[in-house]
């Protein structure tokens, strides 16, 4: 199992751990609601996990540009 970080907006891998020894609170995702788990982290059928957040491109462009946020893929 492997856990892979990717940009939500633009789909860029930002990362991954290939140890499936790391517990969730080491990773912070035990402060997640479970509406945020829903958003941001999806369980793949080969046992890897895929964590969406935002890459730091993405962050800047949509804090200069915020009326980006309104479009469903503003950076794609």
């Amino acid at each position: 199992m492997a856990v892979n970080y990717i940009c939500r907006h633009c789909g860029m891998p930002l990362g991954r751990f290939e140890n499936s020894e790391v517990p969730e609170y080491k990773l912070g995702l035990h402060f997640l609601t479970p509406e945020e788990r829903k958003r941001i982290i999806a369980y793949n059928s080969n046992g890897d996990v895929t964590v969406r957040v935002i890459c730091e491109y993405c962050s800047q462009t949509l804090e200069t540009h915020p009326e980006l946020a309104l479009l469903s893929n503003p950076l794609q």
